[in-house]
């Protein structure tokens, strides 16, 4: 399977639908036998890639005694920053093993790591692509990394202002490697549609001359099918196959349902797009001949009859001479009888 978008002169279109990732994340809880079931739900439901996170929460949480709170199972947890997110990490065999289950579910692999070990993990591993977090947008040696790396990469751009992602985008352009997408994202859990502020997305293209998408914390699938509209070609949205479960992201994830209802809405919404060439559709060239209109003789008419305006009509179907046909109609003459809505031909005239 081919990794699309990754390519300077791609908005998307019809016939190349937006890449879905499915954001597994920490959303396996530590337990393999549920983060296959999650790549496996995930597939079904439609999407292309499923991504997990291989950090080290040394990497970026420096207090253990830092406290988290969240929604889990519809209850309030707090606990220590650094001993969740330690909770949730995944080692080298576990990347393996997804790896290996994606492949077997025909999706593609990836994750976002946090360190050089991290990256040289997913390579080795045969990830076919990388991601950051935008928490590491603003680490210019690491995604100056991520582009050593050769692979095609994703920069999400949450928190971010335009300064800062253009100072990412050169790092990562410094490296010669072309290959990256840039994610518009708020990183708020979930996204109030008030701060989902699409038109980023094409700003973010208009400003870099990259393909974009959307990494999505909103509720529902709107925001993903209104991207498709703004040219997302990338579109990536948490996934869970069960919001009861505990931890800190099933409760904004999608679950098989809604990602599937996801899936094809931005799928549907590709379609609607079509092309931007003026012209009848392709289901409506039957309707063009039926109910466009033609000249018709407005009363039976006599041969020898000089046309004026009055013996014209337009009616029903199109196939006929067109009403702007009626300029070079008026003032011939009839070489025959003509009856009443009859189509008129320039042959009928001398």
């Amino acid at each position: 399977m081919n990794v699309p978008c990754f390519r300077e002169d791609q908005p998307a279109s019809p016939d190349e639908t937006p890449f879905l990732i499915a954001e597994i994340g920490i959303n396996h809880n530590g337990d393999p036998v549920l983060a296959k079931e999650m790549i496996a739900s995930a597939a079904e439901a439609g999407a292309n890639c499923v991504k997990f996170q291989n950090y080290r929460t040394e990497d970026f949480v420096s207090d253990p005694d830092q406290q988290y709170s969240y929604l889990s199972a519809g209850e309030e947890v707090t606990e220590s920053m650094f001993g969740m997110f330690k909770r949730y990490e995944i080692d080298r065999s576990f990347l393996e093993q997804m790896k290996a289950t994606s492949d077997q579910y025909e999706v593609l692999f990836t994750s976002t790591p946090t360190s050089k070990d991290g990256i040289r993990d997913l390579i080795e591993i045969g990830a076919p692509l990388l991601k950051n977090g935008s928490d590491f947008l603003g680490n210019t040696p690491f995604v100056r990394e991520l582009g050593e790396s050769g692979l095609p990469t994703i920069l999400s751009c949450g928190m971010s202002t335009l300064a800062e992602i253009d100072d990412a985008v050169h790092a990562f352009r410094g490296t010669g490697n072309d290959q990256l997408v840039l994610l518009h994202c708020t990183s708020s859990y979930p996204t109030p549609p008030e701060d989902a502020h699409l038109r980023k997305i094409t700003t973010l293209r208009d400003a870099f001359g990259l393909p974009t998408g959307l990494s999505d914390h909103t509720e529902g699938t709107l925001a993903a099918a209104m991207a498709t509209s703004f040219g997302a070609c990338v579109i990536e949205k948490h996934f869970t196959t069960d919001h009861s479960l505990p931890g800190p992201d099933h409760r904004f994830s999608s679950d098989p349902e809604e990602f599937a209802q996801l899936s094809g809405a931005i799928r549907e919404a590709g379609l609607l797009l079509g092309s931007p060439s003026i012209g009848p559709a392709r289901s409506e060239e039957a309707g063009r001949k039926e109910y466009r209109l033609s000249c018709v003789a407005a009363r039976d008419l006599p041969t020898g009859h000089v046309l004026v305006e009055d013996d014209i009509q337009f009616k029903r179907p199109g196939d006929g001479l067109p009403p702007n046909a009626l300029q070079f109609l008026i003032g011939r003459t009839l070489a025959r009888d003509l009856a009443g809505n009859t189509q008129l031909k320039f042959e009928h005239t001398l």
